[in-house]
C-alpha cells in the first residue's frame, strides 16, 4: 500500500479536502499511532498499528492526524485540547487514543526495599543503591527483583 496515496484518499473521502504533503511509516513510534509535523506538514504513522489492529483502526488514526493537519492549515486550534479539534475528530469518527499494542513490551518494575523500615519503592530505571538512600529513614536500599538479563 502506498501510504501517501491512501492518506490522500482518506482526506478527500472523509474531509472533502486534499492532503498536499507526504505520509511515511515510522517504526520508532511506540505509544502513538501517528504524528503531525506542522513545520513541513508531513505525517508519520506507526506500522505496528496497521499490522496488529487492521485497516479499520488504522483509518481512524489517519483521520485523527488529518484533523491536526487540516485545522492547522485553516488557522484553527489543531492541538488535542482545542475545541475545534475535538469537534472535528468527533465528526469524522477518528480515534482519540490508540488501543494498546501487544508488540509494545511493558518494562517490568524494579522493586527496592529499605533494610531498616521496609519501605518499598517501584522504579522503571535502576538506581544507584550506594548513592541513594530511603527517603523516610535514610536506611540502605536493596533491589528485591533483579532483572533477568
Amino acid at each position: 500500500m502506498n501510504l501517501t496515496d491512501y492518506v490522500k484518499q482518506v482526506s478527500l473521502e472523509d474531509f472533502g479536502k486534499p492532503f498536499k504533503h507526504q505520509a511515511q511509516w515510522n517504526s520508532r513510534l511506540r505509544s502513538t499511532g501517528g504524528r503531525f509535523f506542522p513545520k513541513d506538514g508531513h505525517l508519520d504513522f506507526n506500522p505496528k498499528v496497521y499490522q496488529e489492529l487492521g485497516l479499520e483502526a488504522f483509518r481512524k488514526i489517519v483521520r485523527h492526524e488529518l484533523c491536526h493537519y487540516h485545522l492547522y492549515y485553516e488557522g484553527k486550534g489543531y492541538k488535542h485540547k482545542d475545541v475545534a479539534f475535538k469537534k472535528l475528530l468527533k465528526e469524522v469518527d477518528g480515534l482519540r487514543f490508540v488501543p494498546t499494542l501487544s508488540s509494545v513490551s511493558q518494562t517490568p518494575l524494579l522493586v527496592y526495599i529499605c533494610q531498616t523500615c521496609r519501605q518499598t519503592y517501584q522504579r522503571k530505571r535502576r538506581i544507584d543503591t550506594k548513592r541513594y538512600r530511603c527517603g523516610l529513614c535514610r536506611g540502605k536500599l536493596i533491589l528485591q527483583n533483579p532483572p533477568k538479563d
